[in-house]
């Protein structure tokens, strides 16, 4: 019988900081305290702060694999991760950035991270320093042991049908000369630029940070505006995945107002840009207005789920679908795009999810990640 709330105990350790690393996971559950997994193993050279994270990951990746629809409580004698994961901190270190939107991923709604004192982490410490002197490697399982090497799968993508779920890796282009200007660039005449020298070098670095996704990833999906392909291009190419175009996840269309600052558009029709910010049927200089644009995103966003379901998707776009995409995970009003910040080649996670005899229904969805890797931005809408 699958229990109805886990512990996960983790922990991770480097000798030389950096040096020869390893992590422990135990997976618990809650109500008896049976051990129902753990698993301890070295990952090479690596600092203290990658050995936990990769704890904790091992330890989400046991729940999805014997807890499925269970509730988490993650411990952790790693405050800096319970912090991070908690989102108290933010993760400066680029090594941290793909490890945290990992764990993000794979961490069901609610998962919640307590930080214990060492001495209460015995166990997964034990794990890990086994792991470093040669004497493990890999998961044990309560009841049968599992081969030593075998690796546990990760619950990901959604499938109407059997109730798993679909994870969506949200990558803002990189910049164009409008992006640091600050001007309006959609989907509108003259909008449709090419990367900058800055932007390229903006997405080669999401594309090494980001690299621990290439094994879970199935595809990627780009916008068909050409800071987007150009960006995904570059991702494709890197980690050797197919392409596919969504024309739904373009830009909005900024109507006169391409190429303009907001400053700039303010002097010309201060009334019109008033009543755009007000108004989600408000057209901006004479394109699409905002309801337009959720709808065909999320039209984009159902053949995805039809199409690519029970798979990760690493998905190319802009600032308005993105934000688009955020609100609508979090059943906020569309005026909440205003509340937003995406930056050039940031990455957002959103994860997409139903119960078993739940088919036809929407999946529910849950932000995982946002704006993560990212430097900043200007703070209007369009890109």
């Amino acid at each position: 019988m699958t229990p109805r709330a886990v512990l996960i105990r983790a922990d991770g350790g480097s000798r030389g900081n950096p040096g020869p690393a390893a992590y422990g996971a135990v997976l618990i559950d809650a109500a008896t305290g049976a051990v129902l997994a753990e698993e301890g193993r070295a990952i090479g050279v690596a600092t203290n702060n990658v050995a936990e994270y990769s704890g904790l990951i091992a330890g989400l990746k046991l729940a999805a694999e014997h807890a499925p629809g269970a509730d988490i409580e993650a411990l952790l004698d790693s405050k800096l991760v319970v912090e991070q994961m908690s989102g108290n901190w933010k993760i400066k270190h680029p090594d941290l950035v793909p490890l945290a939107t990992e764990a993000h991923r794979l961490a069901p709604f609610g998962t919640t991270y307590t930080w214990v004192p060492r001495e209460q982490n015995k166990h997964a410490d034990r794990l890990a320093n086994e792991a470093l002197d040669g004497l493990r490697s890999g998961v044990t399982v309560a009841g049968p042991s599992l081969d030593a090497e075998s690796e546990v799968a990760p619950a990901q993508g959604w499938d109407p049908v059997t109730g798993a779920s679909t994870t969506l890796v949200l990558i803002r282009h990189g910049a164009t000369d409008l992006t640091a200007a600050k001007r309006f660039s959609g989907a509108g005449a003259g909008a449709d630029r090419v990367l900058s020298e800055e932007g390229r070098e903006q997405i080669l670095r999401a594309a090494r940070w980001l690299s621990p996704l290439r094994e879970q990833a199935h595809a990627l999906v780009t916008s068909p505006l050409r800071r987007a392909a150009q960006s995904a291009q570059i991702l494709a190419e890197a980690w050797s995945l197919p392409l596919h175009l969504e024309p739904r996840l373009a830009e909005m269309d900024f109507g006169s107002w391409e190429g303009l600052t907001a400053a700039e558009v303010m002097e010309r029709d201060a009334a019109a840009f008033a009543r755009w910010r007000a108004s989600d049927r408000a057209r901006a200089g004479g394109g699409e207005n905002f309801r337009e644009v959720r709808a065909r995103v999320l039209d984009g966003l159902a053949a995805l789920l039809r199409e690519h379901a029970g798979k990760t998707l690493v998905v190319v776009t802009h600032v308005t679908p993105i934000k688009v995409l955020v609100a609508q995970a979090l059943g906020a009003p569309l005026e909440a795009v205003f509340r937003m910040e995406v930056s050039p080649a940031s990455a957002t996670v959103v994860r997409y999810d139903t119960d078993e005899g739940d088919v036809g229904d929407e999946p529910r969805a849950s932000l995982r990640q946002f704006n993560a890797g990212s430097e900043p931005a200007g703070a209007h809408p369009g890109a």
